[in-house]
């Protein structure tokens, strides 16, 4: 086969998990006095990992690195009781990763997300797929962009890299794919648009994730 591995994003590509985060990031915000935001506007202060979710949705002047690590430590307790609230797999995932499965190609995640929330949502989300190696944000190890991470698990994988298909919804993703030398597919059903997305490298762009199955099958796999 062409492509013996896919690494998935997770916010945003197999979890629609905007709404769990944007109300944890208001609770936090609302208990500092602090004006809060739309849901929609998460969409572009989440993906790069915690510390720069906090430090998006904070006043320029109250970015101070103390007042950011103790709103760090108020999101984590608060998402802590609330990430599964409204999350939900987007429509399509879980036919796409039946078929994916049949196909004996693996599943990985990487993500920017820290890694115990990574763990937790994957187990919880998507405990009935195999997935080979779910990497979140790590301590000591470098976040997305950095292709590090998406290196390590084509090693781990025993496989070329350019035999990874890379799916994830943000710049941040497309450039991740694009210096570890694998496909960057952009999914459009996840929280940025288009341009983003082409801008930044998205060798395809799906509008569901079927779409993906039509892609392995364009290419004989």
């Amino acid at each position: 086969m062409k492509y013996q591995a896919v690494i998935f994003d997770l916010d945003g590509t197999l979890l629609d998990t905007l709404e769990d985060l944007a109300n944890a990031g208001n609770r936090v915000l609302h208990a500092e006095g602090f004006p809060v935001y739309s849901v929609d506007e998460y969409r572009y202060f989440v993906g790069d990992g915690l510390q720069s979710l906090v430090e998006r949705i904070l006043p320029e002047e109250k970015r101070s690195r103390d007042h950011v690590s103790r709103l760090i430590s108020a999101f984590r307790e608060d998402y802590g009781k609330n990430w599964k609230v409204k999350t939900r797999l987007y429509g399509g995932i879980d036919s796409m990763l039946d078929d994916l499965v049949n196909r004996q190609i693996r599943l990985n995640v990487l993500s920017n997300k820290p890694q115990d929330f990574t763990e937790a949502c994957v187990h919880y989300f998507l405990s009935d797929w195999p997935f080979f190696n779910v990497f979140g944000q790590r301590s000591g190890r470098p976040k997305k962009p950095d292709p590090a991470g998406a290196l390590e698990l084509a090693r781990l994988l025993g496989i070329d890299p350019s035999e990874v298909l890379y799916l994830g919804d943000t710049a941040t993703d497309m450039i991740t794919a694009q210096a570890a030398g694998m496909i960057p597919i952009g999914a459009l059903w996840g929280f940025r648009d288009e341009e983003e997305l082409k801008k930044n490298g998205a060798v395809h762009l799906l509008s569901h994730p079927d779409e993906l199955l039509q892609l392995l099958s364009r290419e004989g796999d």
